[in-house]
């Protein structure tokens, strides 16, 4: 545990985290547009789990979460829309025998199909509940993954958006162990000339949905953003010439289930 060893622990509790570069080592490949930091989930895991405890993810994404997962023997489920990377992660994970994992194609804002998956795999491997859940959600109309309806990264308005990822938070919630924990990634987005507090709003209607305690406020940087990397001039220059301010940072938000 790692109150047996705390003054050696490099589990980071600070509130602000500073990440020089993402982790490439193992089955980490920067495959994916939005690709999670594997430091992320590496420290949420070991501070907020134990070995052979279960972590749901509720948009998994390229798999950074599994992979780590795999590396700290924490069972896993994850839910996405997008079957080629779905395929892509069954594919990295194809010699795993060391964990107990599925990645599968689960609509999360609807709660029958995401139940009704998420129990048949609990009833196969014997969970009575998931010990800690992550998401890292699409931005809001930046990227779009896929041309799926379900894809929450086609929606357009913000209150849709917020309404669709409060769903799918609930839906993980409610398999969430009692007094367990979870963390949402998110940042903010610039549309039409403003910012909009896109993390705040999704954290503020997750406080105003589920009966929770907020635990933690992180705000992580990483430097040499891909999208940005080799360009840093032409950004400042842009950012200088107009009026706003360059996104460098996430954040991490970590609630209690009550």
């Amino acid at each position: 545990m790692i109150m047996d060893s705390w003054k050696h622990s490099d589990i980071n509790v600070d509130s602000l985290w500073m990440i020089p570069e993402r982790e490439k080592s193992g089955k980490h490949k920067n495959v994916y547009h939005g690709n999670f930091i594997p430091q992320i989930p590496n420290q949420l895991i070991r501070r907020y789990t134990k070995p052979g405890d279960t972590v749901l993810e509720l948009f998994s994404g390229s798999g950074t979460t599994l992979f780590e997962c795999e590396s700290l023997a924490r069972d896993y489920i994850g839910f996405d829309i997008n079957d080629s990377i779905i395929d892509y992660v069954n594919q990295q994970m194809a010699d795993c025998t060391a964990i107990n994992y599925a990645v599968r194609n689960v609509d999360v804002t609807d709660h029958t199909e995401f139940a009704s998956s998420l129990e048949e795999w609990m009833t196969l491997h014997h969970k009575p509940c998931v010990d800690f859940m992550i998401a890292h959600p699409p931005y809001l109309d930046i990227v779009k993954f896929t041309d799926d309806q379900r894809d929450l990264s086609n929606i357009d308005d913000t209150e849709e958006f917020l309404k669709k990822i409060t769903l799918a938070v609930s839906n993980g919630f409610e398999y969430l162990k009692k007094n367990g924990y979870f963390a949402i990634v998110a940042g903010d987005v610039y549309k039409k000339s403003e910012v909009i507090p896109l993390a705040f709003l999704i954290m503020n209607a997750i406080r105003l949905t589920l009966k929770v305690k907020m635990k933690g406020v992180i705000v992580k940087n990483i430097e040499g953003n891909r999208g940005k990397l080799g360009a840093r001039n032409i950004w400042k220059y842009r950012a200088l010439n107009s009026d706003y301010f360059l996104f460098k940072h996430e954040y991490i938000f970590v609630f209690k289930k009550l």
